[in-house]
């Protein structure tokens, strides 16, 4: 079981998303997709510990207002582990960009995030993101292929 997050950083006066394009790493699982920032949990951390972390470290940012929008179980999505991800947003940030080893940083107009090299199930829950009210998903993928999923939203 692995747990993890995802952040996506919103620049609301510019209606963008900030999205890393994972295609730095050999052997990366990612490779060749577009993903929000964030990763695994370290000892002792909460989910908002790990999402400010994660941010800082792949894009340089300080995060201010997290809000948690959701939460998403990906069982043995990797063929290996179930996984366990814990969904943000964050509006107000400072820094500057960095240039992450993992991929690299762009801004992605809101309403062309579905559109950019996505997991297909992202093109389903990202624009979740934008809505008022929480959701709880389950994620379902064969050999690296959307299957299927189920929702309940608060």
């Amino acid at each position: 079981m692995k747990l993890a997050t995802l952040c996506y950083v919103i620049d609301k006066e510019k209606n963008v998303t900030l999205m890393i394009h994972r295609v730095k790493r050999e052997n990366d699982y990612h490779k060749g997709k577009w993903n929000g920032l964030g990763g695994k949990f370290e000892q002792g951390e909460s989910p908002e510990d790990c999402a400010v972390r994660e941010l800082k470290e792949e894009s340089g940012l300080d995060v201010k207002n997290l809000k948690m929008k959701g939460f998403i179980t990906f069982p043995m999505f990797d063929g290996v582990d179930d996984w366990y991800v814990f969904l943000f947003t964050a509006d107000e940030f400072k820094g500057e960009l960095i240039n992450p080893n993992e991929g690299n940083l762009e801004w992605i107009p809101n309403d062309k995030l579905t559109e950019i090299n996505l997991w297909e199930g992202d093109k389903i829950f990202i624009p979740w993101l934008f809505e008022d009210k929480f959701f709880s998903a389950k994620f379902i993928y064969k050999d690296g292929k959307y299957v299927s999923h189920e929702v309940s939203f608060y």
